[in-house]
């Protein structure tokens, strides 16, 4: 079971490489402030733009630098189910706790097709899955029966729900018998999710205000909704400002702010606007992060 903070890692790049120094630092400072997993290699570190080689070089970062204080669910998400294969096996090696997959993209297959895809993945790699499901993104939605059929096998574990239908979460766990992670894609109704059952989040957010997030996510899961909600209305402002324009041009520009990498992303992703730059900067002026 998987629970708590995770955050999706964006990947810190310069002069168009991956910044290993600064992501060893982001690494470090993660663990930190508190946040209880990473997720590097998802869609946030701009896994469509980076090299097979790339990629493969983050995750070992990343677990090199965690050193197993924290658990770390590599991204291994295609629609080609070969490569995530592929990725799974690197992982695997590497010494991750899981992986996240994403559902088929653009292919748009069927509910069939979505089960075959996470079956073939599972038969053919060996770590845990998280299944992502984010239908804005990936044009296809993973439905819940579908999730419950996955759900049956063995190392199937748990969720990434990027929905934005709250009622999923209700509908997955009056199907689904075994122990699942059920963990938020969607900081800004993170709160709503685990009141209606969920365990957690993968956080963009965390990437700017990790022990906030960390801090907020505890107190879901002892209970302290009064307090869990103190803390995310203070975050409602950055969760809108870092998702102003297309992710993760908001959560790296803020991480410059704080001296962890620089705002450089990857085409066709472009630098923000001077109005989104300035109400980021407002917010963690606000929150007193810088």
């Amino acid at each position: 079971m998987f629970s708590g903070s995770y955050v999706a890692l964006i990947t810190p790049f310069r002069a168009g490489r991956v910044d290993e120094s600064a992501l060893r630092n982001m690494v470090n400072w993660q663990i930190e402030q508190g946040s209880h997993g990473l997720v590097p290699m998802g869609t946030t570190g701009e896994s469509p733009t980076v090299t097979r080689a790339e990629h493969e070089q983050v995750i070992r970062i990343v677990l090199e630098e965690t050193a197993g204080r924290v658990p770390v669910i590599a991204g291994a998400g295609s629609n080609n189910p070969l490569e995530s294969v592929h990725y799974a096996q690197v992982a695997e090696d590497l010494g991750a706790a899981a992986i996240l997959c994403v559902a088929g993209y653009y292919n748009r297959p069927s509910q069939e097709g979505l089960y075959q895809h996470f079956h073939y993945l599972h038969e053919h790699s060996h770590l845990p899955i998280i299944i992502y499901n984010i239908p804005p993104r990936a044009v296809v939605d993973i439905k819940a029966e579908t999730m419950a059929r996955l759900a049956q096998l063995p190392r199937v574990l748990g969720v990434k729900d990027a929905t934005g239908d709250l009622t999923r979460i209700c509908q997955e766990r009056q199907l689904i018998q075994s122990p699942f992670s059920y963990l938020s894609g969607d900081d800004m109704t993170a709160l709503a999710y685990n009141a209606s059952g969920g365990h957690g989040c993968i956080s963009v957010t965390a990437n700017i205000a990790p022990k906030l997030c960390a801090q907020f996510q505890t107190a879901c899961l002892t209970g302290a909704y009064r307090e869990a909600l103190t803390i995310h209305e203070k975050l409602v402002p950055l969760h809108q400002a870092l998702f102003r324009e297309p992710n993760p041009s908001g959560p790296k520009y803020a991480a410059s702010l704080l001296g962890l990498c620089s705002d450089e992303v990857r085409l066709p992703l472009i630098p923000l606007s001077p109005a989104t730059q300035a109400e980021i900067r407002q917010c963690l002026e606000h929150l007193e992060l810088i």
